[in-house]
């Protein structure tokens, strides 16, 4: 995979704001020297028990009830099982993070990352015996990178993946069409993958940014939009007045009726009118008749 950055821009040096921020190359070195580490132990035995078998004991991330750990849930992200497998982890991690880091900064990233690596371990120790029935020991930092590809697709959903170097496709279809492949490859226990972690991965990063206040995506916008309108539509139903016409509102207007406009009209004198209206001063609009009601409605639609 390729990445293409419209804006392009050349970093000055190694390990600042650029091509390889601190965190991310402090990822690379970590991980690249444990897998060194972990590759010279191959052949060194403690009491019959190859080193490498003890490492993974104490650091991969073991089912719980089968020798887990809480530290587990940080060192199993630095530990991998063969050299593609860290390949394609770091190669990503730094395809997707290095922008991320220049965008939030380097604390802000490292906490993300870890908490994305966090989450994946949680949700992978919680359903995979569930829902796979696997029970072995977990490692490797892709649940970390799930989470970074979902930042990568937040904050830069129209840059261009370069698939093979060749096939250019936006980020947030190549990283929507990564997450549904790994919902619907769950149950393939025997695939050897944690795909469950690459979930929980994502999803942490998801929900991450979704409540990170500082974090401006169009993702929340869209979202934000979306929920004020609901909330705008609500009030307005709500303030609507939907009033009773039967509904008694005063002794003067209790007894009053809509007259309609084309009732045959009669004839009114000021005499008729003088008449009604000191009967309404000395004993209010309620006790007129109903043919004094309609001389007074008539009188009143011709002034």
């Amino acid at each position: 995979m390729g990445l293409y950055n419209r804006d392009y821009y050349r970093p000055s040096g190694f390990g600042g704001f650029g091509l390889f921020p601190p965190v991310i190359k402090n990822l690379l070195i970590i991980n690249g020297a444990i897998f060194l580490l972990m590759a010279m132990m191959q052949n060194i035995v403690f009491n019959g028990v190859p080193a490498e078998q003890v490492i993974i004991h104490w650091f991969a991330l073991m089912p719980l009830g089968y020798g887990f750990q809480v530290w587990q849930l940080i060192t199993y992200q630095f530990l991998h099982g063969g050299f593609s497998h860290i390949l394609f982890n770091m190669f990503a991690l730094w395809m997707f993070g290095a922008e991320i880091e220049n965008t939030w900064g380097s604390k802000k990233f490292l906490i993300y990352y870890l908490a994305c690596g966090i989450g994946a371990g949680l949700l992978h120790l919680f359903l995979s015996p569930v829902l796979t029935g696997a029970l072995a020991p977990t490692i490797g930092a892709s649940g970390a990178i799930y989470g970074v590809m979902i930042a990568f697709a937040m904050f830069f959903p129209d840059r261009l993946i370069f698939l093979y170097f060749f096939i250019p496709v936006k980020a947030k279809y190549f990283i929507a069409f990564m997450v549904v492949f790994e919902f619907l490859a769950v149950d393939s226990v025997g695939s050897g993958v944690a795909h469950l972690a690459h979930l929980g991965g994502a999803l942490v990063g998801f929900l991450f940014i979704l409540f990170d206040k500082d974090s401006t995506v169009r993702f929340k916008e869209i979202f934000g939009n979306a929920r004020r309108g609901l909330t705008s539509q609500r009030d307005v139903f709500q303030k609507s007045s939907f009033k009773n016409p039967f509904k008694k509102t005063g002794a003067d207007i209790e007894d009053a009726t809509f007259r309609d406009l084309n009732e045959e009209k009669s004839d009114v004198t000021q005499e008729d009118i003088d008449r009604i209206l000191d009967k309404i001063s000395l004993s209010g609009y309620k006790n007129l008749t109903e043919r004094e009601k309609k001389i007074l409605f008539e009188a009143s639609r011709k002034m």
